[in-house]
């Protein structure tokens, strides 16, 4: 079973790109998607970014999770 979670870009490169979740940054590729911004979300399977997510709905499952924890 695999648990995808929305991850922010934060940096974008010749080699791909970084993402960041809960202070945790991790090198992914960005070749799957198309116009990938700094800024968006996205899901990143196996290191690579397979969906964007509206910032929206990217928010609001972050804060589910959160409230999960407690």
């Amino acid at each position: 079973m695999c648990l995808a979670l929305p991850t922010k870009v934060i940096k974008i490169d010749s080699s791909g790109g970084s993402v960041e979740l809960g202070g945790v940054k991790r090198k992914v590729n960005l070749e799957l998607l198309d116009n990938v911004k700094v800024g968006e979300y996205v899901i990143v399977h196996a290191g690579f970014a397979i969906q964007k997510v509206d910032q929206k709905e990217a928010k609001e499952t972050l804060e589910l999770l959160k409230e999960m924890a407690k």
